[in-house]
Parts: structure tokens; sequence; C-alpha cells
């Protein structure tokens, strides 16, 4: 057992690929009907036999027109590390009946993914129905292990990242995007997924893991991924405090440190007293909550530098917002900025437009330039929908924290990723089906993305391994694969081949970089870039075409009436 681990570490040193994330992604992480079957094509002497497989989805999640691909990195981390240890084969021989020979658990100890070739959309990239987002070539027995890890890895990542996505588009580009969703995200690994895939997907940051920045967020995902961090306090932290005689140390030094207030406290109170009794806030409150303003003034002694709290424990209007700005005017004499606010429930929009006017009558009557522009952050179990009602009432939100229905993509459950067998021994296959979404499309392609004059991406096709690339300027025919009517013309201004070589096996293809995760962001949100408006909208978009040469268009239908029987009537 200590020889086959040491063996997986230097092939992972040989690759210089660290191995997944998640320690539970190993080869045992799979269905038992994929031993079984490996069992079964080496008892017949099939196992080294050359298959392709495809892995893709068949429809855009969300009652959208696009999805975003994600998850690559994972798959290649598995595979630069596929080896079973003495422990795992034991297992499998545990699971498997007896009668199963040794030999095969020979073949499974020396078994490793270094005659696989994978080639993959990049990550990142937006990709539509039935286009391969992977194509996975090598002996069919090892192939077929892969099959439920890669379809785990993938389906998650991209119905998440696709789910932030639509969120970014809905909140705007102006707007900060915090993953608020630790706390209810299906288990720890639910968790650090979502952080990163949402950060993927357009987010500013995740709340996983400290106080010290802004919101509380998943520290554990920052670390692992480097995504920036937020973190503010709960009510809890609210309430635990009763009264301003609990401050013991009430000293806080100039942010410049050319002086020491000794009794912040006291200069906090000063404060909401003149805001008590000015011109342009007079009415709006009368006594605020002082077990609040002890937790907003204790925060801030913590965290000068980095100030924001959560006003709605009690009042919003008649205490949490004078109580932070009390203790905001008291940090800005010693030279500090706070950061802002939070609001977890209520009436969102309108508190939000009343906390702006509050800090604008403040910033206009003691001539604090900036103090009108105090962030604003807003939670409470948010969606796409509710953050479309809000830009419809009109608001002064500048972040939003989205946990709930974000993580746990409430709105759908699974993307619907599917692994099929497409050729085996060159030889192309095709899975036929009474319900036409099902039927697949056989053989060994290339993809393509052809795109117009505008920029705009106007449609996928497919081909077979050996057409030619379709090129810029020459009207190329694009059918839809299974309805003979639906086809069309198109003279592309560029063309974006989408297939690449992310694991070359023992052949001696180039292998493409794995990016940085920030790489991969800034490249989904380039490619959202390129899409049409009409088929991001929210409210029926327009379906984006795939399509499939007239060559593969042919060759599917001859294949398709060669395989199904003709039933006899009597």
């Amino acid at each position: 057992m200590a020889e086959t681990i040491a063996n997986g570490r230097a092939d992972q040193c040989a690759n210089n690929i660290d191995g997944p994330t998640n320690p539970m992604v190993t080869p045992i992480l799979t269905d038992l009907y994929q031993f079984t079957m490996a069992y079964a094509y080496w008892k017949a002497g099939k196992h080294n036999e050359r298959a392709v497989f495809d892995l893709y989805f068949r429809r855009n999640p969300f009652g959208g027109e696009y999805t975003i691909f994600a998850g690559l990195e994972e798959c290649i981390k598995f595979i630069a590390n596929f080896k079973f240890t003495e422990d795992e084969i034991a297992f499998i021989r545990s699971s498997l009946p007896p009668s199963c020979e040794d030999g095969f658990f020979e073949y499974l100890r020396e078994l490793d993914c270094s005659d696989i070739e994978i080639y993959a959309v990049t990550e990142g990239s937006v990709v539509f129905p039935k286009v391969p987002l992977m194509r996975i070539e090598g002996p069919i027995a090892v192939v077929q292990l892969l099959e439920t890890p890669f379809v785990n890895l993938i389906n998650y990542a991209s119905l998440v990242t696709t789910n932030a996505a639509r969120h970014r588009f809905v909140a705007g580009r102006s707007k900060i995007l915090l993953e608020f969703g630790l706390r209810r995200a299906q288990g720890p690994d639910g968790g650090i997924s979502a952080s990163k895939y949402c950060y993927m997907g357009g987010f500013d940051a995740t709340r996983r893991i400290t106080v010290f920045l802004c919101f509380d967020s998943n520290v554990a995902a920052g670390k692992l991924f480097g995504i920036p961090l937020r973190g503010t306090h709960s009510h809890a932290f609210v309430s635990s405090f009763l009264s301003p005689d609990e401050i013991i140390e009430k000293s806080l030094q100039h942010r410049d440190g050319s002086s020491v207030c000794e009794d912040f406290v006291s200069l906090v109170q000063t404060w909401l007293n003149k805001l008590k009794w000015s011109h342009l806030l007079g009415g709006i409150f009368s006594e605020t909550n002082q077990s609040e303003l002890a937790a907003f003034t204790s925060y801030a002694l913590a965290f000068p530098g980095s100030f924001l709290a959560l006003v709605d424990t009690y009042d919003v209007m008649r205490s949490g917002i004078p109580n932070f700005c009390a203790v905001a005017l008291a940090l800005n004499d010693l030279g500090y900025k706070s950061v802002g606010i939070r609001l977890d429930s209520g009436d969102l929009a309108y508190q939000s437009c009343e906390a702006r006017k509050f800090f604008r009558a403040i910033e206009k009557e003691f001539g604090l330039p900036g103090f009108g522009k105090m962030n604003i952050t807003a939670s409470n179990d948010l969606n796409e929908e509710t953050l479309d009602a809000l830009n419809k009432q009109g608001h002064e939100v500048d972040a939003f924290g989205i946990g709930t229905h974000l993580v746990t993509c409430y709105a759908q459950a699974a993307l619907g990723v599917v692994f099929k067998l497409v050729e085996i021994n060159n030889q192309p296959r095709i899975k036929l089906s009474e319900d036409v979404s099902k039927v697949s499309i056989p053989c060994k392609k290339r993809c393509y993305r052809l795109y117009g004059k505008e920029g705009y991406a106007l449609v996928d096709i497919m081909t077979g391994e050996n057409e030619p690339q379709p090129k810029v300027g020459e009207r190329i025919l694009c059918r839809h694969p299974f309805s003979e009517s639906k086809r069309a013309y198109v003279v592309p201004q560029h063309v974006e081949e989408l297939l690449k070589c992310f694991w070359p096996g023992n052949s001696d293809k180039t292998r493409e970089d794995l990016p940085p995760l920030k790489e991969i962001r800034e490249r989904c949100i380039e490619q959202l870039d390129k899409m049409r408006p009409d088929h991001m909208r929210r409210l029926n978009p327009t379906p984006y075409k795939v399509s499939v040469s007239a060559k593969l268009y042919d060759f599917i239908h001859f294949l398709w009436l060669n395989e199904a029987p003709v039933g006899e009537l009597q």
C-alpha cells in the first residue's frame, strides 16, 4: 500500500498537477456499475478497445439560454492523480461477486490515465446544449470509470457558476456581489465549491472566514482559491451587549499615530447628541438602543479601519442608522473611514433610500465629503427575482449578499450532464430514443463558434473530425441536428474552435495550461459580453442556435435509420 501511494505521489510530481481540492475525489468516487462494466469489458477482452465519449448537457438551466462551463480543472487534477490504493482495491474486491478473477484486480492495480486524451472547452466559457463540453478518448474500461466523477465534478460547478452569472446580469456591473451561502450549502464541499464557482461566475467576494474585512464570508475558500473575503458581525454580536458600560478598553489611537483618544465611547456619545439636535436630521430619531450603540462602538474599537455595521437588529432608522453614524463620525475624527452598513430585513428599497438621505444630510451639515456615498449592503434571502424587483422599485444599495438561492441553486437542482459513447474502434455509435432530445450525436467531432459582423456569437456548429474547418468570409450551411426544415447559411466573420487538448495522455499533442481562477473569471465576463442581449434576458430569451454541418447531418440520419429496428404491421 505504501509503495502504491508513493507511486501515485511520483506521478503527481511528474505531472506537476496537484490532486483534487476535495480529498474524497478518488477513483472509487463512482457508481458500482462502472466496476461491474469494467470487469465485463476485461472478461470479454474489450477493456483496451479505443473509445470516444462526449460529456454534454441537454437543456440550459433556470429557464435561460446559456450555461457557463466549470469544473474542468478538478477533472484534470483527478485524472493526473488517478491511482487505486491497496485499500481501495480490497474494497472493490469485497463489493464484487466472489467469482471475479484475480487478474482483474491486478489490472486495476496498474491502472492510470496515461493513455487517456481529453479535449475540452476552456473553463469559464459560455456553452450550449448538445455541444460537447469534453471529449474523452482512451481504453473503454478506463474511460467508463471516469464517467461518474466527471459528471459529478462538472454538473454542480457549471450549474452554480451559471446561477452566479445570472445574478450578476440582473444586478448590473456596478454593484458588488457577495456570496453568503456557506451555512445554507449542501455540506462543506458544497460550500467550498460554491465560493469558488460563484467567484468565477462574477461575484466579487465570499464571506467565508473572518470578521476582518466586511461581511461574514467563507475563509476556507479564500485560503484555497485566493478569493477576496468579506465579513462583519451578526445580530448575535449586537444583542450580546447590554450597555456602553461594558466597554472596558475605551482608548483608540489616531490613524496616523499622532495622538490617542482616551475615551472613544464618550466621543461617540457626543456625536450622537449632535445628530439628535441636527437641523437636517431633527425628528428622525430620539433615543437609540444603547446596547446596539455599545456593540457598534466595541466593534469599531476592534476594527477601526474596516467598520461596517449590521443596523437592523432593533430599528433601522430610529436606532441602527443613527448609532452607526455616531460611531462613523467619531472614527472620522481620528482619521478612519468607515465602510458602511448592512440591511438584512424589511423593505430594502425604502430603507436603503432613507439611509442614503441620512448620510447625505450628514455630509451637507457637517461638511464631510464622501459621507453621503457610504456603502449600503443588502442581504435577506435574495435571488434573481428580488434583485429585478429592487431595480424596478429604485434603491440605493451598493452591494448584495446572496446565499441560499445562489449556492443551493434553489431554482433548479441539477444541470443534467450526460456522458455518452460516440465512437469505438473508429466505428461511430449513436444512442436512440423516442424522446429526440435524448438522441446522441455520433462520432468524434470538432466544434466551432461562428461570430457575426457585430462581434456577437451567431451559432455553434459541430462537424466530423476530418471535415475542413469553417473559414472566415465563406458561406457554410448550418443544420439543426434533427429537424430537416431548420437550416441557415452563415458567413462567419470570426471562427473559434472550441475543443482544446487539456490532457494529451501518451500522445505528442501540446497540453493547454490550466488558467488561474482569476483568469477564468475574466474569461467568463468576456464571453458573456460576446452574447447578444436577447440571448441573455431573463424573460423569454431567444434560443441560441446549435447546429451540425450538412455532412454530419446526413451521417446522423443514415446511422439512425441503420440502427433503428424496422417495425412490422400485421
